[in-house]
């Protein structure tokens, strides 16, 4: 089972709940992680927090303050659906085929590679 909250900001969804700016609360942080100056000087970092439900969404994908702020939303809008519409949700249902179609192709890889390692034995076997 795929935990609700790791399956948001996957891929883009057409039916979710929208959000108001009136329900939402922005700050700009500096970033962590790699970047040097360009990330230890600038305030570009955002965190976004959805009011009613407790949501936080932290987003430093880019060296652009209007890009995460974009990103962020993008995400948190996703979150805030999984939250309340939970395993009924397009972002859990994408996921959910998504993890199927992966879990497929590494069993089609799994019988092929045995396939292979057999034939490599027969072949060993009628060269004795």
């Amino acid at each position: 089972r795929v935990p609700l909250l790791q399956a948001a900001g996957k891929k883009k969804s057409l039916n979710l709940l929208e959000l108001t700016e009136a329900e939402l609360e922005e700050q700009f942080v500096r970033g962590d992680g790699p970047g040097g100056q360009a990330t230890n000087k600038t305030n570009n970092c955002v965190v976004l927090k959805h009011i009613p439900s407790g949501i936080v969404v932290k987003c430093h994908q880019t060296r652009s303050a209007e890009q995460n702020r974009k990103l962020a939303r993008e995400i948190l809008q996703e979150k805030v659906d999984l939250f309340y519409k939970g395993e009924a949700s397009d972002v859990f249902k994408e996921k959910k085929s998504s993890e199927k179609k992966k879990q497929e192709k590494k069993r089609r890889a799994k019988e092929n590679l045995e396939r292979k390692r057999h034939l490599k034995e027969m072949q060993q076997l009628d060269e004795k």
